[in-house]
């Protein structure tokens, strides 16, 4: 997931944003993000920022996890990016190609056998954990096989999939040594992969592949504090309220050619309201001159037209679908019929009335998105002005021997946007008279609740962003692939097991000529949508309002899932507040 949170990513340039475009592979320009006003330099974000002074982070939720391992969603990723470093990583968004996946601890990126099967890394020298201990290819190791384990591995499923480990394996703590990596000395690491997969230095970029020291990070131990590999280190963190960052001594920038680290320190301030997150950007007061937060609530962007914003607007296209799943294990949602129907019966339109009109989303039909590359159009449940087509949901319903109706239950977030997107689908299924009931699920514990089988119920509305800005292989086989079905961290929340969808993942996923990937990922996401899983509902893109002394503005398609790559963020004036 990356879940919304995560494909060659093609960022499309608008009237108010210019970003790198990538199509089927191709090189992207710059990542730079542009003001609102049309301005066509992108100064007004992108000037590079001074050294020091404290970023602002305003923000409703608290992160999922601070251990890589458990948090894998776009909000908590781009933060892992400050404290954490990976063999490779995404490239930062004012790169050339922003879409690219680049070296991060590796000198290069990794040699593939000649039979596709093992892939071998090489470790940059002097690099060193916060308390000065080197990071080596032995710690690399025991952070990547903490993925195994069943309480801890919640997160990212790629390790686990494509690396091969012996049957019954369950991490360090429970099973010791994962055989299937090996360290012939402190800077090299070899992996042995279940099958080819040719885009495995995207994998080694995913935040659970952290290294931490050997023997660290058992139970809950990572639950309130981190051992850093990044340019920052955990200062202060009261969960739900706080997290401060300050610099980490030990973090040498020679070694970093991504993160340019130029402020002292962040401040995270949880739990505010959004409207009064948007007001104290508006206001731009002391501190908040320095402060940047989410996209500004629907409600306030008709305020933003007023002459004292022009020019602090910011626009990033989206990368992110927004969808429902629908539990296929769970009657009378294992009838394909019925699926079929709920999606003709969902009024899209209504939907992303709730999420905030045009200016915030547009309507999704496929899986994946305009921006990811191997996206094919079609409408396979079409209605008039996108309300949906309640008398063909009706017939099929009858046929489904469905015709009296019944009732479900849909997991959703505690945040206003997504119970109002949650309440157009109730008023959307009451017409064809299926009673939809609302269980409403904390933010910060949401994704870890419906990924787990026992306490998902008949459907969810969530989101999927790409893990990577290399193809649609991030989109297709984690949400849709039987075999990677789990208890716990199952990012398969249809739980779709089709014997024809997995045979057609394991082909492509093989496939070494990328542009021909793409083209059929494409034809898989119409095959998948003949049997309904999900109903895909839209695309959301971001307005920011940066504070005025914020700089360094970019946006990162796999990192930060289309929005701003933290990494590159600093003030023009430290000494502003």
């Amino acid at each position: 997931m990356k879940r919304h949170l995560t494909t060659t990513v093609a960022l499309v340039a608008t009237t108010a944003l210019a970003l790198g475009a990538c199509n089927g592979g191709g090189s992207g320009g710059s990542g730079g993000a542009q003001n609102g006003g049309g301005s066509t330099s992108g100064s007004t974000f992108t000037a590079t920022p001074a050294t020091g002074g404290t970023v602002e982070v305003l923000q409703n939720a608290d992160f999922s996890y601070l251990d890589p391992a458990r948090g894998w969603d776009g909000g908590v990723n781009n933060f892992y990016r400050l404290v954490y470093r990976t063999l490779t990583t995404s490239a930062p968004g004012d790169a050339k190609d922003p879409n690219a996946v680049v070296p991060d601890l590796a000198e290069g990126l990794g040699k593939q056998s000649a039979d596709g099967l093992t892939w071998t890394y090489r470790l940059k020298e002097g690099l060193k954990f916060e308390d000065g201990t080197p990071i080596t290819s032995q710690t690399v190791k025991f952070g990547i096989s903490r993925a195994w384990d069943p309480e801890i591995g919640i997160g990212s499923p790629y390790a686990k999939s494509t690396i091969a480990a012996p049957d019954g394996y369950q991490g360090p703590y429970k099973s010791g040594d994962l055989s299937t990596i090996k360290t012939p000395d402190d800077r090299t690491i070899v992996f042995t992969l279940k099958k080819k997969f040719p885009e495995f230095d995207a994998v080694v970029s995913q935040v659970n592949m952290t290294p931490f020291p050997v023997g660290s990070g058992g139970g809950d131990e990572f639950i309130k504090k981190i051992i850093s590999s990044g340019p920052y280190t955990l200062a202060a963190y009261t969960p739900g309220s706080l997290i401060q960052l300050e610099r980490n001594p030990n973090w040498d920038g020679k070694t970093d050619q991504v993160r340019t680290a130029k402020p002292d320190g962040w401040r995270f301030t949880i739990g505010l309201d959004p409207a009064t997150i948007d007001e104290r950007l508006m206001a731009g007061q002391g501190t908040d001159v320095n402060a940047i937060s989410g996209t500004i609530s629907a409600s306030t962007l008709p305020r933003l037209q007023a002459p004292q914003f022009a020019g602090r607007t910011l626009k990033m296209p989206g990368v992110c679908t927004t969808y429902m799943s629908l539990n296929t294990t769970k009657k009378p949602l294992d009838d394909v019929k019925v699926r079929q129907a709920i999606n003709l019966a969902v009024d899209k339109s209504a939907v992303l009335n709730a999420t905030g009109g045009t200016q915030l989303a547009t309507i999704a039909n496929t899986i994946l998105p305009t921006t990811v590359a191997g996206h094919k159009d079609y409408d396979l449940y079409p209605s008039e002005g996108d309300k949906g087509d309640v008398a063909a949901a009706k017939k099929l319903l009858d046929e489904a021997g469905q015709s009296q109706g019944f009732s479900l239950t849909l997991d959703i977030r505690s945040q206003p946007k997504m119970q109002k997107q949650a309440e157009a689908v109730q008023e959307s299924l009451k017409r064809v008279g299926i009673d939809v009931q609302l269980n409403v699920i904390d933010t910060s514990k949401y994704y870890e609740t419906i990924a787990t089988r026992s306490q998902q119920h008949d459907a969810a509305i969530t989101g999927w962003c790409p893990d990577w800005a290399s193809s649609a292989a991030t989109f297709l086989p984690p949400l849709f692939y039987g075999p990677n079905i789990t208890d716990k961290g199952n990012p398969n929340l249809a739980q779709l097991d089709d014997k024809q969808v997995n045979a057609r993942i394991d082909a492509i996923g093989a496939l070494t000529d990328l542009s021909e990937a793409n083209r059929q990922w494409g034809d898989l996401d119409e095959q998948i949508m003949k049997l309904a899983p999900i109903v895909p509902l839209n695309v959301e893109q971001a307005v920011y309002l940066p504070g005025t002394n914020i700089t360094g503005l970019f946006a990162s398609p796999g990192a930060a899932t289309g929005g701003i790559d933290y990494v590159l963020v600093g003030l023009r004036d430290p000494n502003k507040k």
